[in-house]
Parts: structure tokens; C-alpha cells; sequence
């Protein structure tokens, strides 16, 4: 499991599932991303994802399968304070942005 705040590099340019499931996968021309939660006011539904520089938010559920990243950076956290990170990283959105 990551912490919130881990920064990750991937070996390539992220893809992803389309939105829509009928259209081909999308390349986001990047390949840093910094691993977020997302509150999106649906109980239960999926909330970890991946923050781009670009401010683009991605499920992690939507990333195409077969891609390596690695971790480039751990969040400082001080002992006993991961619950405050946690909150202090968590982003929120009220529905997962489409590409």
C-alpha cells in the first residue's frame, strides 16, 4: 500500500481507459504523478489515484494494464502523524475528471 504523497515515475507516458469504454486508451503524455486519495462522495466507490503535474486526476482503476512505475519519493510523516497526512493529501472532487 502507498502513502498518500508517494511520488512515482513510470518507465513510459501513462495510458488509460477512455471514459467511455468504447474509445481507444489515452496516452496523457506524462510520466511522473504523485499517488492521491479522492473523496467523491460515493460510498465505497474506488478513491485511489494519481495525480499529474498538469493537475489531471486519474483513477487508478482506469490506468491500462502492463505499466511499471517507481517509487521515486516516500511523504515525510512524522511518527504518530498519518492520520493528519492522510487528510492533508486526500483531494477532493465531486466525480473523477475524464481525459
Amino acid at each position: 500500500m502507498l502513502p498518500p504523497g508517494t511520488e512515482l515515475a513510470f518507465d513510459t507516458d501513462v495510458q488509460c481507459d477512455a471514459a467511455i469504454g468504447l474509445l481507444p486508451t489515452k496516452k496523457l503524455g506524462e510520466n511522473v504523478a504523485r499517488f492521491r486519495y479522492v473523496e467523491n462522495g460515493y460510498p465505497g466507490a474506488h478513491r485511489d489515484a494519481l495525480e499529474f503535474p498538469s493537475g489531471k486526476i486519474v483513477l487508478l482503476t482506469r490506468l491500462c494494464e502492463g505499466q511499471h512505475a517507481t517509487v521515486l519519493q516516500l511523504p515525510a510523516v512524522a511518527n504518530g502523524d498519518a492520520d493528519t497526512h492522510e487528510a492533508q493529501t486526500t483531494v477532493r472532487a465531486r466525480e473523477p475528471q475524464p481525459l
